[in-house]
């Protein structure tokens, strides 16, 4: 079932989605080379929790942390670890706040220092699509006219789409029908109607689109080992223009205009 948000429910769907992008501002001040995964987890959960707020990927269904980390080939559901980040990585920080009973999730993926030309326009290209996608996110189209207008773009500029994950609906529930993939026909899917809550997320490669699924049964890599990028924003369907609920300003304000992808 799609949940319409009532008036109500939009406002608490803001606060949450207010406060993940706080989150990931916070999470921006660390990430650096030498600052490890879980250093970049453990700022993200106590940001969270000294603002009132759940890390709704914490213990769901097993789970082992605040943030998904996606470093380089990682997709999406990477554990945080150990691992320090090094000059040339990339990594992404997918984050899911909980406040008040309501649902805010969206994702940045990161360069680390220096990183190559390639992966940049990596970067570049996916973060694009995601405005495309919400773009084409209007009253009345279809779930696969965002999903054909993302896959359309990256595609023409050399990439490959993830066709296993997907972005979803998103509310009192962390996932909620309907999926929204970033493939597919323009015209079919469920009708978007005011009131609708997605989160809209390319997950695309720099060359295959296969993945692999980790023995952990969480973490999704690419196959053939080369990066992957993913952004994310949670948007609200309105009767005009889709309003982004989540925003990247406050990354913006972290690392200044010269430092964004």
């Amino acid at each position: 079932m799609i949940y319409i948000k009532t008036a109500e429910e939009i406002e608490g769907m803001r606060k949450a989605c207010e406060l993940v992008s706080l989150t990931l501002a916070e999470v921006a001040k660390w990430v650096t080379p030498g600052v490890t995964t879980r250093k970049l987890d453990n700022v993200a959960r106590e940001f969270i929790l000294d603002n009132g707020g759940k890390p709704a990927c914490l213990g769901y269904q097993g789970f082992p942390g605040t943030l998904c980390i996606e470093v380089n080939e990682t997709v999406v559901h990477g554990f945080p670890s150990g691992y320090a980040l090094k000059e040339g990585d990339i990594v992404g920080t997918d984050c899911v706040v909980e406040l008040n009973g309501f649902h805010g999730d969206s994702c940045y993926t990161f360069p680390i220092g220096e990183i190559d030309e390639k992966v940049r326009k990596l970067l570049v290209t996916t973060k694009e699509s995601l405005y495309i996608g919400i773009e084409t996110a209007l009253a009345g189209k279809r779930i696969g006219d965002i999903s054909n207008a993302i896959q359309t773009f990256c595609e023409k500029a050399g990439y490959s789409v993830v066709r296993e994950m997907c972005g979803h609906g998103i509310g009192k529930s962390m996932h909620e029908e309907p999926e929204v993939p970033n493939f597919g026909r323009r015209g079919i899917g469920p009708v978007l109607k005011p009131g609708m809550c997605i989160a809209i997320e390319p997950m695309i490669n720099m060359g295959s689109k296969n993945v692999v699924i980790e023995r952990n049964g969480w973490e999704c890599r690419t196959r053939d080992r080369r990066p992957s990028a993913h952004y994310e924003h949670t948007i609200l369907i309105t009767e005009s223009e889709p309003e982004i609920l989540t925003t990247f300003k406050y990354i913006e304000e972290v690392l200044g205009p010269e430092r964004m992808i």
